[in-house]
Order: C-alpha cells, then sequence, then structure tokens
C-alpha cells in the first residue's frame, strides 16, 4: 500500500486536468490523467488500496465527478484530510469514496510513515500512534461496499420488489 501525501487547497483542476473534461468520461480515460500536473507518477503508480492524505480545503473547485470516479476507479481505499470541499465530500458519497476527516492523524504524518486504517472502527494508526475519527454512518459504508450510490440505489430496490 501506498500512502500519497498532498496538503492544503488540492482542487478539482489538480486532481483531474479540466482540458480533459469533455473528453474523458469513463473510468479507463480517466485514470491515466489523475494528478498528472501534481504528480505525474500517480496514475503510474497508484494501486488498489492505497492512501492519499491531504490538507485543509481538499477538492475544491468545480463540482466535476471525474476527479472522484477517477480515484474510485483506480481503488484509492481512502483519503483522509484535515478538511473536504463540500460538493467534492458530496461527489465523493455518490461514488463510494471513502473520505475521513481526522486533522491529528494528517498532522501526524510524514514522509514514509505507516499508516493503518480501521473504517469499522473509526481508527487511523500512524507509526503506531493512534487517532480517532467519527465512525461513518451505515449508509455511507453500505453505499461505498455497493461502488456508488447508483449501485446502491438499485440493490435497495430489488429488494422492494
Amino acid at each position: 500500500m501506498n500512502v500519497w501525501r498532498f496538503y492544503d487547497n488540492v482542487n478539482t483542476d489538480q486532481l483531474f486536468p479540466g482540458k480533459y473534461t469533455y473528453t474523458c468520461s469513463t473510468p479507463d480515460e480517466i485514470k491515466p490523467h489523475l494528478l498528472e500536473d501534481l504528480d505525474p507518477s500517480f496514475a503510474k503508480k497508484a494501486q488498489p488500496g492505497d492512501l492519499i492524505i491531504g490538507g485543509k480545503n481538499f477538492g475544491c473547485g468545480s463540482s466535476r465527478e471525474q476527479p472522484v470516479i477517477g480515484l474510485k476507479a483506480i481503488g484509492i481505499k481512502a483519503v483522509i484530510a484535515e478538511s473536504f470541499a463540500r460538493i467534492f465530500y458530496r461527489s465523493a458519497i455518490n461514488q463510494g469514496l471513502i473520505l475521513i476527516e481526522c486533522p491529528d492523524a494528517v498532522n501526524a504524518y510524514s514522509d514514509k510513515s505507516e499508516v493503518k486504517l480501521d473504517v469499522d472502527l473509526g481508527k487511523i494508526s500512524v507509526d503506531g500512534k493512534e487517532f480517532s475519527f467519527p465512525r461513518l454512518p451505515k449508509e455511507i459504508i453500505a453505499i461505498s461496499d455497493a461502488g456508488g450510490l447508483l449501485n446502491y440505489t438499485r440493490e435497495k430496490l430489488k429488494t422492494k420488489k
């Protein structure tokens, strides 16, 4: 597992350059361009289960869904940040990407720190020091497990029939 460290005010254009907005729409088209202007190695080296650690206001900018779709498609397990832009936060829920606000864990992290995440228990360990965050609502976990809000809704409708 890799941990990718970014800082304050990482915006949606840094996550996925706006110049591709109308030419890339599928996850496979989006993935190669993720963070290409901020860290050109990201799309090539990111692996399923990786974590992103960000600073304040992660995901600020536009309401485009491509950044979240791409992060989810590339297999990012979760983004841990001091805070998130609200529109990015909602987009992440819709796509099933786990976002965790835990400033203390972010501030404890340094390059090469060992990070462990237990979403179910609401715990993050950074170099053996444990930090708690509010456990995510069961609905958010269910949406993530289903692969996003659309899949979650489809499953719920099937069970009602």
